[in-house]
């Protein structure tokens, strides 16, 4: 009966009630008087009893009254138990599961002894650290700590420990503790767990006042956020007096007072008028310790909504994308009505500021319905991997007061592991009858994978992008990706060495870059995503959806990916001589002779042009630059990375109204003014690739005078004076033929117009390109196409003299495979240059 009952206890331990909290264990210490404490404002209203019954029999403590505190009105802070060595409080348990544990600290002077100066450690159940070197200075407000820990034995166990290194008169103190058994609702998806304990860092009210114990059944206190938000004008706050709880929530989750009050964006008609594109955002900064892994719990009410299936908005935690498209009506049945989500920000993390972000759904929503909300959030730290919450920790140097108060005979060790195996045999027998009564049993990992994909496989809560609901809400894989290009993590660790240093060919704002070899002998680029990295699982999405459907000569092509085990892991072709940029400045690799450059050029130009227009909806690649020109064999140019790449507009419109992202110095002054993107703005950065290949210097130079830090309006200030030769790569010199100068400086100054539409397509580029590249040679020797894409498409390609236009047409045929064929036709010209329609040159 005890087994099956324990079973019961754990099954449902998840499960949320509706009914009013009663916890099994509470324990309310008000720590050295000799009477009770009545706290009769609270709500709930508590008694804290005097402690003495419940310290250890070895402890060495003093009982201290503050000799400022008013007689008339007792308080918890009135008194104060101090330790002048290991001392330990026990509570007897009668139920196993997560417990909140809350310390109160105010110091103050008495006998002699000032609590401001001590020093001291805190444990709890022998194996966490709560507290290293902690000490509290005058404060005129209580320092309070709150800890959920996992208690799986009968007894709980606080130890109280002095700094040695703060001489004799060294001194821990206390002044109230409170232990209780957490409500099942208030526990959602934190691991119940033996090595599992949490310390809660911030807990805040978004929107609204500050919520004390008088006003919170579990007597916590939210502060007020305006002390955490990055910029308050993009916000607003909003209130109502009515919600509602669902059948599965409670007040202990949070009480009505946090889903009462929001902070939503604070869109104006004027704003919705002027750039119905706007995309900004709402962010919170706390300051967090590195190496932790922090656990967020969002809270959220929509009571800025008129119908509930209206608001989308996106969720970022870190610099991750946390929860894309997060719509309320998913998880609740009416407006006003609470639901909390929980995210384990993967880590230890290593920044020390953690920020969380809510912002509209640009694909989602119009301009009109565009919102985003926030009523409450939590943020808690987990334990390392030794059980310390403050600190290095050894669980073997636990100070105790009774080095054989641990140990256990070994006539009672034996029956009890044979006895628990027994237990365990019967449990797993009972579980395998009960099977096929039970068709949607949840299991609960002991430690929970953490990944930032809203896509993830087994049932939503699973993993660090968890939730309180099990019902598998959440797709288990995306739609999008294709999943025949799939490479098992192991096959990566092995190609890799598991990822040795001494393979490592780049770093970027995804992470770092490894070469490696796949079981098949094919050399590989590996590019794996690490935690707080500047870009995420948005881009990780866009690369293989981009590359899975397209193939092209000078475009990288992507081998497979991997997203098992949290990882974001991409795999390319190898290009052996790495991106352009090093080839440029920057190294002493040899130079590249001007042929060889415009021959990249050219390379590159190709790849674009098919984005632009080779696909059935061109595509945007957004981050043109040196470092994402790769080059091959024989310096064969291909353009790659493709995170940041976007559809462009669709047919009947001129451009995608987007949130601006590349790279300065690159960046498109249109598109950066009014964040209206289109593939202009691709050509606007090839302009600027094509001045740093002549010039051989960075885009942005931050150690030059005002006017040469921009690349692009330094060399176009030289260009307009018709000297353009005097700025060259000096290695260049007298090898460049001034003719296929002219036209190359031509062609950037084009690319680099202010206004898109006075700039030339890709492939007018192109040709300019080839011709300059003709004018440098007496011959022109082209390269074979080798394209191929998933879709039928007509894809125009240069000509030059002597060569009739032509156009590449692939059409899938039954099998799968591409098939090839190029025909005459006449290709459409801009009038942005003179000899594409006088003919002169070619």
């Amino acid at each position: 009966m005890e087994l099956l009952l324990g079973i019961t206890i754990l099954s449902l331990f998840f499960h949320l009630s509706s009914s009013a909290f009663t916890p099994n264990n509470s324990y309310f210490l008000a720590c050295g008087p000799t009477s009770t404490i009545s706290l009769t404002s609270d709500n709930p209203p508590r008694n804290f009893i005097p402690d003495s019954s419940y310290l250890t029999s070895k402890s060495k403590s003093l009982a201290l009254s503050n000799p400022s505190a008013s007689s008339n009105s007792p308080t918890l802070y009135a008194t104060a138990r101090a330790f002048t060595e290991t001392s330990s409080y026990q509570f007897k348990l009668d139920s196993q599961g997560i417990h909140v544990l809350r310390l109160h600290f105010f110091p103050f002077s008495a006998q002699n002894h000032d609590l401001a100066a001590a020093r001291f450690n805190v444990y709890a159940l022998d194996r966490f650290l709560l507290l290293a070197d902690f000490g509290v200075p005058n404060t005129p407000t209580p320092i309070i700590k709150e800890y959920l820990l996992w208690v799986d034995t009968g007894e709980l166990t606080i130890t109280f420990t002095p700094n040695s290194n703060s001489g004799t008169s060294s001194l821990a103190f206390v002044n109230a503790i409170e232990v209780f058994t957490a409500p099942t609702s208030l526990v959602g998806n934190i691991n119940q767990t033996e090595d599992q304990a949490l310390e809660t860092v911030y807990r805040i009210n978004v929107g609204g006042p500050k919520v004390t114990p008088a006003n919170d059944t579990l007597w916590r206190t939210w502060v007020p956020d305006d002390g955490y938000l990055l910029s308050k004008d993009l916000s607003k706050e909003d209130s109502t007096d009515n919600i509602t709880y669902s059948e599965l929530d409670t007040p202990e989750v949070a009480p009505p007072s946090i889903y009462q009050t929001a902070r939503s964006m604070n869109i104006t008609s004027s704003m919705v008028n002027s750039n119905p594109g706007f995309n900004f955002n709402i962010t919170w900064s706390f300051p967090v310790t590195p190496g932790y892994t922090y656990f967020i719990r969002l809270h959220f009410c929509d009571i800025v909504s008129q119908t509930l299936p209206t608001l989308y908005f996106d969720v970022y935690i870190g610099d991750e994308f946390a929860y894309p498209d997060l719509h309320p009506a998913d998880f609740t049945d009416k407006l006003a009505e609470a639901f909390f989500r929980d995210f384990t920000l993967g880590g230890p993390t290593s920044q020390q500021v953690l920020n969380v972000t809510i912002g509209r759904s640009v694909a989602k929503t119009t301009p009109q319905t565009a919102n985003a909300i926030l009523n409450g959030l939590e943020i808690m730290k987990v334990n390392n991997s030794v059980g310390s919450l403050n600190g290095t920790f050894n669980p073997a140097s636990v100070p105790s007061q009774d080095n054989n108060k641990n140990r256990v005979p070994l006539a009672v060790l034996i029956p009890s592991i044979v006895g628990g195996a027994l237990l365990i045999i019967l449990a797993i027998t009972a579980l395998v009858v009960c099977k096929k009564r039970r068709p949607k049993p949840v299991t609960k990992p002991k430690e929970s994978p953490v990944s930032w994909s809203p896509y993830r496989t087994g049932v939503a809560g699973s993993n660090g992008l968890s939730s309180k609901f099990t019902d598998g809400t959440a797709p288990n894989a995306s739609p999008n990706f294709n999943l025949g290009l799939h490479i098992p993590f192991a096959e990566i660790k092995a190609a890799t060495d598991d990822f040795d240093e001494k393979f490592v060919i780049g770093t970027g704002g995804f992470g770092k870059v490894y070469r490696g070899t796949l079981t098949d002998g094919t050399r590989v680029a590996v590019k794996r995503g690490m935690r707080g990295s500047r870009q995420g699982y948005p881009e990780f999405q866009t690369e293989i959806i981009v590359l899975s459907q397209i193939r092209h000569r000078h475009l990288v092509s992507l081998i497979g990916y991997c997203d098992e085990r949290s990882e974001m892991i991409l795999v390319y072709e190898y290009m052996e001589k790495g991106p352009l940029r090093k080839y440029l400045y920057g190294s002493d690799l040899p130079c590249l002779s001007w042929k060889q450059r415009l021959e990249i050029c050219t390379g590159a130009a190709r790849g674009l042009h098919y984005l632009h227009t080779g696909y059935s909806h061109n595509i945007i690649h957004r981050d043109v630059k040196s470092t994402n020109i790769l080059l091959g064999e024989n310096y064969l140019a291909k353009v790659s990375d493709f995170g940041l790449s976007r559809l462009g507009p669709s047919f009947g419109e001129t451009h995608v109204s987007t949130a601006v992202k590349g790279t300065f110095g690159y960046l498109d002054p249109e598109y950066f003014k009014v964040q209206k993107l289109t593939d202009k703005s691709d050509v606007y950065s090839f302009g600027v690739l094509l001045l740093e290949v002549l010039c051989a210097r960075p885009a942005i130079d931050q150690r030059l005078s005002r006017d040469q830090v921009s690349l692009a309006e330094w060399a176009l200030n030289w260009h307009r004076r018709g000297q353009l030769e005097k700025i060259i790569d000096p290695r260049l010199e007298g090898n460049i033929n001034a003719n296929s100068l002219r036209k190359f400086g031509e062609t950037a100054e084009k690319c680099l117009a202010e206004y898109g539409v006075d700039r030339p397509t890709m492939g007018d580029v192109l040709w300019n390109l080839e011709y300059a590249l003709q004018l440098q040679e007496t011959e022109l020797k082209r390269e074979p196409f080798e394209d191929s894409v998933n879709t039928d498409s007509q894809i125009p390609v240069a000509a030059v003299e002597g060569a009739p236009a032509t156009s590449t047409s692939i059409d899938a045929d039954g099998d799968g495979m591409t098939a090839m064929s190029e025909s005459n036709s006449d290709i459409t010209t801009t009038n942005v240059f003179s000899q594409l329609i006088t003919g002169e040159g070619r």
